[in-house]
């Protein structure tokens, strides 16, 4: 018993008694002090009060209690992205977003004084950690010089896809989006309401083309795009390219019985702080077929437009709201002559 007692760890005579173990408080504060007392016991080794088993094991116990006293680093936050005006966004998240379009434009027939206001809700839900369905449908307002064209409004195609989004290396990612438009918009059919005719033409230059299969009302349309982004603490890059085939399933023979239109933008975000952030949108549309538009006016080829906006980036609860203002402006084609100013606001909210 007497050599047991010799090689019994020391008392601990000279030190504060261990804390009540059941006050999480305490607790915390004995092992903030693990390093004092490591340095206490070498001391104690240096000293000669340790067997020499301990002393030879010393220096591994030690390591092992310090790492695991020592806290983890916390982990750094993403990197914030900036959302596109009408480019898809590259995340996959449960998302409501509301967009108001107000466009002023002189009238293609009578050169007055135009009005297109364009209302745009799209719904994502998160499917997994990479995929999402997406929803949208749009409601558009045409109101003519007066006396004119007939005023009109009418809800359009709704469209029904899945977006897919894939991260790679430490700040990339692509993006893949497959959808299609239902033909059941106002305005479609051998007998079409003219005011809704109208407002359907007048929605397509308002949202830049980049929405034109949905306004496009007789036909069915695939869509299949790409894009590619680069998310950085500060900066957002993305680059998007989509193609639409469309496929006239209802109206008059007189109209094209296919078309082939193909999108591209590019968009630029930079964070001012982590609250707001300025973007800007490049976007091209053209036509790859001799489709009616064309054929009626050569320079309707392709439009080309730019928007650059501000937006704010609001945490209320476990949601993130992030209103957003644009001007769009037409750098060519039949928009730039109609001399197209487009305003948009948009809410999007992720839960």
């Amino acid at each position: 018993m007497g050599a047991e007692q010799n090689h019994a760890w020391p008392a601990r005579a000279n030190h504060e008694p261990l804390p009540d173990p059941g006050s999480l408080d305490r607790f915390v504060l004995e092992i903030r002090t693990v390093p004092l007392r490591v340095q206490s016991f070498f001391v104690r080794v240096q000293l000669g009060q340790y067997p020499a088993t301990v002393r030879r094991h010393a220096p591994a116990a030690a390591f092992v209690v310090l790492a695991c006293a020592t806290p983890l680093p916390a982990q750094t936050p993403p990197a914030p992205y900036s959302l596109p005006w009408l480019l898809r966004p590259a995340v996959v998240a449960r998302t409501v977003r509301l967009d108001q379009t107000l466009a002023l434009h002189e009238d293609a027939l009578t050169g007055g004084a135009a009005t297109t206001a364009v209302t745009s809700v799209t719904t994502t839900l998160r499917l997994g950690a990479r995929f999402a369905a997406v929803g949208r449908a749009t409601w558009t307002r045409y109101a003519p010089p007066p006396g004119r064209r007939p005023s009109g409004s009418g809800l359009s195609n709704p469209l029904l896809g899945v977006s897919y989004v894939r991260p790679f290396a430490s700040r990339w990612r692509w993006t893949g989006f497959l959808a299609s438009t239902v033909p059941v918009g106002a305005g479609g059919g051998d007998r079409p309401d003219p005011g809704a005719v109208a407002a359907q033409a007048a929605a397509i230059p308002a949202r830049s083309a980049m929405d034109n299969a949905m306004f496009a009302v007789n036909y069915h349309v695939l869509i299949g795009g790409l894009s590619l982004a680069r998310v950085s603490p500060r900066l957002t890059a993305q680059a998007e390219l989509t193609a639409l085939q469309l496929t006239r399933v209802r109206g008059p023979d007189s109209q094209d019985a296919s078309r082939t239109n193909l999108t591209v933008g590019l968009h630029l975000g930079h964070f001012l702080t982590p609250r707001v952030s300025v973007g800007a949108d490049l976007r091209l549309q053209r036509w790859m077929t001799n489709a009616a538009p064309v054929r009626a006016d050569r320079r309707a080829r392709e439009q080309l437009t730019v928007a650059l906006g501000s937006r704010l980036h609001l945490r209320s609860g476990g949601r993130w709201i992030r209103p957003g203002l644009s001007y769009t402006r037409a750098l060519d084609g039949p928009m730039s002559r109609l001399g197209y100013d487009i305003l948009q606001f948009d809410v999007p909210v992720s839960f």
